[in-house]
């Protein structure tokens, strides 16, 4: 499920109509849990460092399903699976490709730039000749903050037999709603998907995309594929060697990350060269100047090669809230109904003339 609230106050989805509702979503008081006492309590976070258990407080409310130790397999069994072998995302986090939110569940809709014209230099013997007004343009953009949550249920008897058994709680809902939220991250990198909302201009900017349907990408021709009989290691190397090419002609200069559909990999674990062993067809595009990785992608769609320059002015990774459990409600006293949740999504961009730094290779 993907919920948003648009700027006139109109809620799509159920934790759109909560939050609309409740004028606000604070995932501190959406996690009950019953203390040693018997109490129920909330954590909420009270400011300064979020780090520092000092900046946390401990509140008494109306009742809690969970104890405390139960809400940790549950987050651990989330993290667990959403560092999993989801490549595109994991990359945007490790090169430092983020932009994070102050305020994510007050956000809709992210405003931002792009420029238009050059400003250019004069040179002049003294320095004191006044220089030509130059103004760049700016356009302005609006990329959608959706909210991104699977729903799973604990029934209360199979909650009651761990805790008299002494075993931990199975945790297989939780880490299959987790694959779900982090699966669809990655679908929103990697496949034709695409979400849209607000008014559209002649670009139509204000829309989420992937790296294969956005409108700025550079595209070349994949004359055969990498897998089929008769194409040759010189071949796949040249085509790669064409997408930088592109990448360069649309002033990108790197450092690149090359991905592929997973078909491919095992077509470049074989020798570059069949006479003399010892060299990979993926070692030796590595030794391309600025392709800093290959990295195999299972939703990539077969046969289609995406080289996407990874610098912040290209594509980005807009955080709100990170993966989380929260409690969702409560169907009399058999069922509590919980939600993996998240508010983060990839943006895909360029210049206002329209040069991107991500190149598309397919038929």
């Amino acid at each position: 499920m993907i919920d948003v609230i648009t700027t006139d106050g109109q809620a799509i989805g159920d934790v759109a109509a909560y939050m609309a509702g409740a004028g606000r979503l604070n995932p501190g008081s959406m996690r009950p849990w019953i203390g040693k006492d018997g109490v129920p309590y909330v954590t909420v976070y009270t400011g300064g460092d979020v780090k520092d258990h000092k900046s946390y407080k401990n509140m008494q409310v109306n009742a809690a399903t969970l104890r405390r130790d139960e809400w940790k397999y549950l987050d651990e069994a989330v993290l667990k699976v959403s560092e999993t072998r989801l490549n595109g995302v994991a990359d945007l986090i490790a090169n430092g490709l983020t932009y994070d939110l102050g305020n994510a569940m007050g956000t809709t809709v992210l405003e931002w730039h792009d420029l238009q014209g050059d400003m250019e230099a004069d040179m002049t013997m003294d320095g004191v000749s006044r220089a030509r007004g130059n103004r760049p343009v700016y356009q302005t953009n609006y990329l959608p903050i959706p909210i991104i949550h699977v729903d799973y249920e604990i029934n209360a008897r199979v909650l009651e037999a761990s805790r008299s058994l002494g075993n931990p709680l199975d945790t297989t809902s939780a880490e299959r709603a987790a694959r779900a939220v982090s699966e669809k991250l990655e679908t929103m990198l990697f496949t034709d998907a695409e979400y849209a909302w607000g008014t559209k201009d002649d670009r139509d900017r204000n829309k989420i995309y992937s790296y294969l349907n956005y409108p700025d990408i550079n595209s070349v021709t994949l004359a055969a594929n990498w897998d089929a009989a008769g194409k040759t290691a010189a071949q796949i190397l040249a085509d790669v060697i064409s997408m930088k090419q592109a990448s360069i002609d649309a002033k990108h200069y790197g450092p690149w990350m090359l991905y592929i559909p997973t078909s491919y990999e095992t077509v470049l674990d074989e020798d570059y060269n069949a006479t003399t062993s010892g060299t990979t067809i993926r070692e030796r595009i590595l030794k391309i100047d600025g392709i800093k990785g290959i990295k195999v992608v299972d939703t990539l769609t077969a046969d289609n090669v995406l080289l996407v320059q990874m610098t912040s002015d290209v594509v980005r990774l807009v955080r709100g809230l990170p993966v989380q459990n929260v409690q969702w409600q409560t169907e009399g006293k058999f069922i509590t109904k919980y939600k993996v949740m998240t508010i983060q999504v990839p943006q895909i961009r360029s210049d206002a003339d329209g040069n991107c730094g991500i190149v598309l290779l397919a038929a």
